[in-house]
């Protein structure tokens, strides 16, 4: 963990795809909006209470986004966040969370960036992806699969469950 001096200890987040992605969603659902919001609010004090980061995954996911002005905002919202670096390790550790059925095979980022968050020891993984990746019913799976491993297991959260942790 990284202490700044002068202040709290900052928790080491690993910024998932769908987070820039909703900081800019436009849907006019109200969860939509709301998802929206709680995302702005969260990454407004999370800029300066933590350390964020991101991956070369996540990246390579907002270069697929269809609209271009959208793909623009996002890249920009990250781009003074760092990129963990990526290792052979991260694709073994993919293997695993597929083999044991953790993340389905036609999921591959979310394997890793579960596995990025890890391997490189983020204290939370901050997403809305809640099917695959800030899942309840597999947290426990997870924490066996990576206590296995001899990896570490972030706490996996959405930004509206870190807004209401700092309440």
């Amino acid at each position: 963990m990284v202490v700044v001096p002068g202040t709290r200890m900052n928790q080491l987040i690993y910024v998932e795809t769908s987070i820039p992605s909703f900081y800019f969603e436009t849907r006019p659902e109200v969860q939509m909006q709301a998802r929206r919001e709680w995302t702005r609010e969260w990454w407004e004090l999370a800029k300066w209470q933590d350390v964020l980061f991101t991956s070369a995954v996540v990246v390579a996911e907002l270069r697929e986004t269809p609209d271009p002005q959208k793909q623009q905002q996002m890249l920009d919202l990250l781009v003074a966040v760092p990129r963990l670096p990526y290792s052979d390790e991260i694709d073994t550790i993919v293997e695993v969370y597929i083999t044991h059925k953790l993340m389905p095979v036609d999921s591959g980022g979310d394997a890793h960036h579960l596995a990025m968050a890890s391997f490189h020891r983020c204290d939370r993984l901050v997403t809305w992806n809640c099917k695959h990746i800030a899942n309840p019913n597999k947290i426990e799976h997870i924490r066996m699969v990576n206590s296995a491993l001899g990896i570490h297991t972030p706490q996996l959260l959405t930004p509206l469950e870190m807004l209401e942790a700092t309440l």
